[in-house]
C-alpha cells in the first residue's frame, strides 16, 4: 500500500489560486465551508458528498463545484481515496463573470453539485498540471478561464468564422506575441493591447486560431525550436532558454506532446 500524501501550495503563475492533493487518504472532513470558488476531482475511490441540503454518491472521474459559503463535506465510505482541489479567489471569479456575462455585481453560484461527463475529468488534470508545472501566468490564467466558462453556462452567440481581416483587434495580439515569443506575456497585457476583456479576448483569438494566446505562443516556439534543432551548433539547453522555457524538462515535456519526440530525437533524424 503507498504511503499517503497530502499536498497544499499556492499556484506560483497565479496566487490566488490554492491547489490541495491528497493521494491514498483516509481522511473525513466534518461538514465546513470556504471563502473561495472550489472545484476538483476524484482520482480513486468513492465518497459520500453533501452539499447544503443534497445527498450525492460520488466516484473517481467526478468532477464537484462548491461555491463560497457552501456547507459540505466530501467522506469516503470505506477503505482510501484520492482527489485534487483548486480553490479561487471569489472576487476574481466575479469579475471575470462580469467579462463573460456582464451585469453581474457580485457572483453567479455553479449551477450544478457535481459533473459526471469524463470530459471535465480531463480538462480537469490538464488545468491542474499546468498549473502545477508552468511558471507561465498565461498559460495558467487563459486554461483556467476556458475551464470555468461551461461552468457557468455562458453562451457564445458569435460568428465562429470570424477571420483576421475582421478582427484586427486579434492581429495586434498575433503580431506581438510574434514579436515576443520567448518572454512571459500577462493576460492583462494582451487585453490592453487588444481593447478586450479576457473573456472576450480567448473567444475571438480561438475563433480566429484555433487556440487559445498561451496554445498558440506554445504552439510558435514549438516551430522555432525545430528550426533551431535542425542547425547542429544549438545545445539543447541553449534552444529551450532561448524560446522562453523554464529549464530543458519544461521544453522537453511541450515539444513531446507536440511532436511525439524528445528534442535530441528530433535532431538527431538531421545529423549526417
Amino acid at each position: 500500500m503507498k504511503d499517503e500524501t497530502l499536498k497544499l501550495e499556492r499556484c506560483a503563475a497565479l496566487p490566488f489560486v490554492e491547489m490541495r492533493l491528497a493521494s491514498q487518504s483516509c481522511a473525513c472532513y466534518q461538514a465546513h465551508s470556504h471563502d473561495e470558488f472550489s472545484f476538483g476531482v476524484i482520482d480513486q475511490g468513492a465518497a459520500d458528498y453533501r452539499n447544503g441540503g443534497a445527498q450525492h454518491r460520488v466516484a473517481s472521474g467526478t468532477l464537484v463545484t462548491i461555491n463560497p459559503a457552501d456547507v459540505h463535506s466530501c467522506n469516503p465510505d470505506e477503505g482510501l481515496w484520492s482527489y485534487r482541489m483548486l480553490f479561487v479567489d471569489t472576487q476574481w471569479i466575479g469579475e471575470l463573470q462580469q467579462e463573460c456575462l456582464g451585469g453581474q455585481t457580485d457572483y453567479r453560484a455553479f449551477e450544478a453539485h457535481y459533473q459526471s461527463d469524463p470530459g471535465f475529468y480531463n480538462r480537469f488534470s490538464a488545468l491542474y498540471q499546468t498549473l502545477s508545472l508552468d511558471n507561465d501566468p498565461l498559460a495558467a490564467e487563459s486554461e483556467l478561464i476556458e475551464f470555468l466558462q461551461p461552468l457557468f453556462q455562458v453562451t457564445n452567440a458569435d460568428n465562429p468564422r470570424l477571420t483576421a481581416q475582421r478582427a484586427p483587434e486579434i492581429r495586434r495580439v498575433t503580431e506581438l506575441i510574434m514579436d515576443h515569443l520567448a518572454d512571459p506575456l500577462p493576460l492583462e497585457h494582451l487585453c490592453q493591447v487588444s481593447g478586450l476583456n479576457r473573456y472576450q479576448l480567448i473567444r475571438r483569438f480561438k475563433q480566429v486560431h484555433g487556440m487559445a494566446p498561451h496554445a498558440f505562443q506554445l504552439d510558435h516556439r514549438i516551430k522555432q525550436a525545430r528550426r533551431l534543432l535542425r542547425d547542429q551548433q544549438f545545445p539543447l539547453i541553449d534552444v529551450a532558454q532561448q524560446l522562453g522555457f523554464a529549464d530543458q524538462a519544461h521544453f522537453q515535456r511541450h515539444f513531446r506532446q507536440r511532436t511525439a519526440l524528445t528534442p535530441g530525437r528530433y535532431r538527431a533524424f538531421f545529423q549526417a
